[in-house]
């Protein structure tokens, strides 16, 4: 008689983006052949993200051309789209979904990002675009017609990048932003100021160092936004830009640091109060994790590059855990982000907010092509190109110079 085929062991994906289809890619290639469930609560599969406050709020969007290719060695993964994992149970190694159904794992990768921040007004959601999705970025588009008035919330990248993409649509563009300027946050007042020029170039208007304290409107959608200062800002279109938070609300009781997405370890398995739990791991925009070039200091990175740079070594971490032997990898990525407005690129390396205090002109002038650095304590900690692409790999090779 035939001895019974032992059971399939499984890893469990949460989360359908980009962080959770590297994450599929990698543990293949790290050797685990055995089961892989991913579950996203978006209904698509993986698509690109930063198209969606670009050139495809312009030009309409189509899902097949920003979906990323399902590659041969991910033709097996099962994927449950459209369902949301509710909490997690790192003893009973278990997770609940919505329906409240539960799933038993070996392993699980946490890899469910980000979701667009809030501001705790009473005015209705319904009023308040965010670009976070396909579905979002096709819900405004349809109101970004010619003349109407958009008041943007915020002015970091996303609602920069909407701005710019109102403007070029014909749209009559304020932006209201609790800053100095534009950028402050991650890039400081230097970039910030040119950034504004080129805005109100192309007919912006910024209300600085603003925030909102009301909406009003009518049934049919909002009619003003209403300031600190009691100025009033008439609108047919508000988008809320205000930054974004993490994922991590099915995380809560298992004893993790959730104060700034999931902390971790060096290898990527989240810190607990009893040390951390091998047969799960972390990455993406959700995870906080000690970065080798900033001497180990933990951040969580938002940028398009953090899943990939972050799944390979993440994957391996939890195929060793789970009894498979993985080629050794290093890890030391460079952090890096990208934005286009008004048809100019601005490409950034490393963690520039770190050395707002101190930035420097290396090469040319930002109002065309030029190249700053930015310092602390005398050293480079980050670069912010505009335009200049032939420069892109030099700076890039002398940031990891100087932060190794």
């Amino acid at each position: 008689m035939a001895a019974p085929k032992a059971a399939s062991r499984r890893i469990i994906v949460v989360g359908g983006g980009l962080a959770g289809l590297r994450a599929a890619e990698q543990l293949r290639s790290a050797g685990w052949t055995e089961d892989i469930t991913v579950i996203s609560s978006e209904p698509h599969a993986a698509y690109n993200r930063p198209p969606l406050t670009k050139a495809a709020l312009i030009d309409g969007i189509d899902l097949a051309t920003i979906t990323y290719r399902q590659r041969d060695a991910t033709a097996d993964v099962h994927w449950r789209l459209g369902e949301t994992v509710t909490s997690a149970d790192f003893t009973a190694r278990a997770v609940t979904l919505a329906d409240r159904s539960t799933l038993s794992y070996d392993g699980l990768v946490i890899a469910t990002g980000v979701a667009a921040r809030r501001l705790p007004l009473k005015a209705p959601l319904a009023w308040r675009h965010i670009v976070r999705t396909v579905d979002d970025a096709e819900t405004l588009r349809k109101h970004l017609t010619p003349g109407a008035r958009v008041v943007i919330i915020g002015a970091g990248f996303i609602g920069c990048e909407v701005a710019a993409a109102a403007s070029s649509l014909g749209c009559q563009v304020t932006i209201a932003e609790p800053q100095e300027t534009p950028l402050f946050g991650p890039l400081g007042a230097l970039v910030g100021r040119e950034v504004q020029r080129r805005h109100e170039d192309h007919g912006v208007t910024f209300r600085l160092g603003r925030t909102v304290s009301d909406i009003e409107g009518f049934a049919s959608g909002p009619s003003a936004v209403i300031l600190d200062d009691g100025s009033r800002l008439e609108c047919d279109v508000v988008v809320e830009a205000v930054g974004s938070i993490a994922n991590t609300g099915w995380l809560e009781g298992n004893g993790l640091d959730l104060t700034d997405g999931v902390l971790c370890d060096s290898e990527f398995h989240p810190v607990t109060a009893s040390g951390y739990s091998a047969e799960v791991i972390a990455l993406g925009d959700v995870a906080r994790y000690p970065v080798p070039m900033f001497a180990g200091q933990a951040f969580r990175i938002e940028h398009w590059s953090a899943p990939g740079d972050t799944a390979a070594y993440a994957a391996r971490s939890l195929a060793r855990a789970l009894g498979c032997s993985p080629e050794v990898s290093d890890f030391n990525p460079v952090p890096s982000f990208w934005s286009e407005q008004y048809g100019a690129r601005i490409q950034s390396f490393g963690l520039p907010h770190l050395g707002a205090a101190d930035v420097r002109v290396l090469e040319g002038d930002i109002t065309d092509q030029g190249v700053l650095g930015f310092h602390r304590d005398g050293r480079l900690v980050g670069v912010v190109l505009f335009g200049s692409p032939t420069r892109m790999l030099y700076y890039r090779s002398i940031l990891a110079d100087a932060t190794s």
